[in-house]
């Protein structure tokens, strides 16, 4: 594989960054290699412009994804065969020289192995690759010192722009990058203060289809799993919960919440063990993510309880492959690939116009019925 096709990839880096090397069969054939990629070097864009025959700013124009499809399909054509021909190489330093960008731009996300990530990167890439751009997807978990030292280097490799999947209510994250006017996104969590664009799901719409959906199957005993309140996700759905179990005239008491540390299932299980010692008649769970729910199911499988016989457990995100667990999970679905394009976009338009006000794009959250959720005993 080439140094070209690598710089092409989207790279997963954990601190610190590091550069990625290609090793050869032999040095005699990476000095010829080198010395082949040199030659191809020195072709300039006036060079393929003569070959083309167009002007050089129509062939710096066709052979950026960005500014394509302002030059005519058949002139695209005839300037990416002379650029072939030739081996000419667009040059990202001299490019970023000449208009002020790198075309790289960072993605931070607080556990890559978590599977919502995976749509909303997919979403990013797509909208930035068609863009010309490239992506730094970056793990940085939840440690904010971290973070911060992770956003430095990405500015000094000067990315121009990120998108953060990692902010808590009152992210000090937030203010670095406003202290830099570094163009700035949020995906999937919100800060309160609402200084940078975001994109999230609307997580009291969530909440309020569970609930329904479980109180039009008969429960009225209903506990939550609640995510970490740091997180706009785990504050929001909680109170969103706790007003949807209002408006069916049920009272709080009867609808116990048990707070969890992280989304993950360990903290899912324990925080169902607890919910279940304090709550013994409970007949559903409603949780504020699908790891917790998954943790849910380990809980009960501990205490020889069976879901939906027993107690009913309905999640949110609808992470990928949730169909395949047993019982299938019923949970609230939102459209992480979606909602990755649309922070894309969101950025794209911080990068050219980075003075513009803030606002939210709130996605819609839509219930999937499955098999994890059924009627309670009588």
């Amino acid at each position: 594989m080439s140094l070209q096709s690598i710089a092409e990839i989207i790279i997963a880096v954990k601190l610190p960054i590091r550069i990625l090397a290609v090793s050869s069969p032999s040095h005699a054939a990476s000095r010829m290699e080198s010395d082949k990629d040199q030659r191809r070097s020195n072709v300039t864009l006036k060079q393929v412009a003569e070959r083309a025959g167009v002007h050089a700013s129509t062939v710096s124009r066709a052979l950026n994804a960005a500014t394509r499809s302002m030059v005519a399909e058949d002139v695209v054509a005839r300037v990416e065969k002379a650029a072939a021909q030739m081996g000419y190489r667009r040059d990202p330093v001299a490019a970023s020289l000449r208009t002020g960008r790198s075309k790289l731009v960072g993605v931070l996300v607080p556990d890559i192995v978590n599977p919502v990530f995976g749509p909303i990167l997919s979403g990013v890439s797509e909208l930035f690759a068609s863009q010309g751009y490239s992506v730094i997807v970056a793990d940085v978990g939840n440690d904010e010192n971290r973070q911060l030292e992770l956003v430095q280097g990405l500015i000094a490799h000067r990315v121009d722009g990120l998108i953060l999947a990692t902010v808590s209510r009152d992210d000090p994250l937030v203010d670095y990058c406003l202290s830099r006017k570094l163009p700035a996104v949020l995906v999937n969590r919100a800060e309160m203060r609402a200084r940078l664009p975001a994109v999230i799901s609307d997580d009291a719409l969530g909440m309020q289809l569970a609930v329904d959906h479980l109180v039009e199957l008969g429960h009225r005993t209903i506990g939550h799993l609640a995510g970490p309140s740091r997180h706009s996700t785990g504050y929001l759905r909680r109170r969103g919960f706790q007003l949807a179990i209002l408006s069916h005239g049920i009272e709080l008491q009867d609808a116990p919440c048990q707070d969890t540390l992280a989304y993950t299932r360990e903290e899912g299980a324990a925080a169902t063990h607890r919910l279940l010692d304090a709550s013994p008649n409970l007949t559903a769970i409603a949780s504020a993510n699908d790891l917790l729910a998954l943790g849910a199911y380990d809980a009960l499988r501990e205490r020889g309880l069976s879901c939906p016989a027993d107690i009913s457990i309905i999640g949110h995100n609808d992470m990928p492959m949730l169909d395949l667990v047993s019982p299938a999970l019923t949970t609230v679905r939102i459209s992480h690939k979606q909602m990755g394009r649309q922070a894309g976009q969101l950025l794209q338009a911080a990068i050219e116009n980075n003075d513009s006000p803030p606002h939210n794009v709130v996605l819609p959250s839509q219930l999937v019925v499955r098999a994890s959720t059924a009627s309670p005993r009588a």
